[in-house]
């Protein structure tokens, strides 16, 4: 029985379980959402909860604990500039488990650990550049006709 045993071993030492879960949890942070196993992302949910609690905090010893954690400064900077604005009215849940199915080489479930909201910003980035290239191409088009005339 595992009484009072927390936390994930992921079949690694402490070091590479550590560095394993520093760096997925500044991919979250930087791209908003990470492919992976299961477990790993079991893993790593609370560790991206617990760093966008600390950058709603937004104190020099806050920013100081992150960047001591993620392991770029890009990372940080993401961090309390942009995710902890979005949370600020949200109290925990930021990430969410999505399950994608079995991983072709070697059986593994796969799914997709992502910051809730992020599929929001992704929709409007989309909007905004299609939005700035069929502008664009009407300019173009514009200038196109006034050249012809």
């Amino acid at each position: 029985m595992r009484h009072g045993r927390a936390g994930y071993k992921l079949k690694r030492d402490v070091s590479a379980r550590r560095s394993l879960l520093r760096n997925l949890v500044t991919s979250v942070i930087n791209e908003e959402r990470v492919a992976t196993t299961v477990p790993k992302a079991k893993a790593v949910k609370p560790l991206v909860d617990k760093i966008i609690t600390l950058g709603k905090k937004d104190s020099l010893h806050a920013r100081r604990q992150a960047a001591s954690f993620l392991m770029t400064p890009a990372s940080v900077q993401k961090l309390f500039d942009k995710l902890a604005p979005r949370f600020s009215q949200r109290n925990g849940g930021y990430t969410r488990i999505v399950r994608l199915g079995f991983r072709k080489g070697d059986g593994a479930e796969i799914c997709m650990l992502e910051l809730v909201g992020s599929e929001l910003v992704k929709r409007a980035d989309e909007r905004r550049k299609r939005k700035e290239e069929r502008l664009k191409a009407m300019r173009e088009g514009r200038e196109e006709g006034q050249e012809e005339e």
